[in-house]
């Protein structure tokens, strides 16, 4: 049996503040590309539609992220708030990619989130599109890593 999860504060019910520091948290998981770290955010039962894969535990989850991170190379991400509720969170993102061929990509897309009593989000649903770019248009040029305070985000981005 796995070992219980230790709550991932900020917990519903979210505020404002309290749903964009979700996302931030989020967004800085997602771009450290560590899946087993990523995963522990999720609940053991998390379910997920992630383009046209559905996944149906964290387990799941984190060979998701294994195969995802292993295709979409130097991956930098930034997502943003769109709505919150009681334990809901909706968030729109881009990020920017290549593959092993050097092609770039800016993938947009949305998710909806909800969140058990400890913080742990126990379903996703992600629709997600890829737009070829150029590397000279790339706008996600900060190292490997947490995106910077003071990178704009997708709004100020014109995203």
């Amino acid at each position: 049996m796995t070992a219980p999860t230790a709550p991932r504060p900020p917990l519903p019910p979210f505020t404002r503040e309290s749903a964009i520091e979700k996302i931030r948290l989020a967004e800085d998981g997602w771009n450290s590309r560590d899946p087993a770290r990523v995963a522990l955010a999720y609940s053991e039962d998390t379910r997920w539609r992630n383009r046209a894969e559905f996944v149906a535990s964290r387990a799941e989850a984190q060979q998701l992220l294994e195969r995802k991170w292993a295709k979409e190379l130097d991956y930098r991400l930034i997502k943003e708030l769109w709505a919150y509720g009681d334990n809901r969170i909706a968030v729109r993102y881009a990020y920017e990619w290549h593959d092993d061929s050097g092609n770039w990509f800016r993938s947009y897309g949305n998710e909806n989130w909800e969140f058990n009593a400890d913080g742990l989000m126990t379903r996703r649903h992600a629709s997600i599109n890829d737009k070829p770019i150029l590397e000279s248009e790339r706008k996600y040029r900060w190292p490997l890593g947490r995106r910077p305070d003071d990178h704009p985000g997708l709004s100020e981005l014109g995203l």
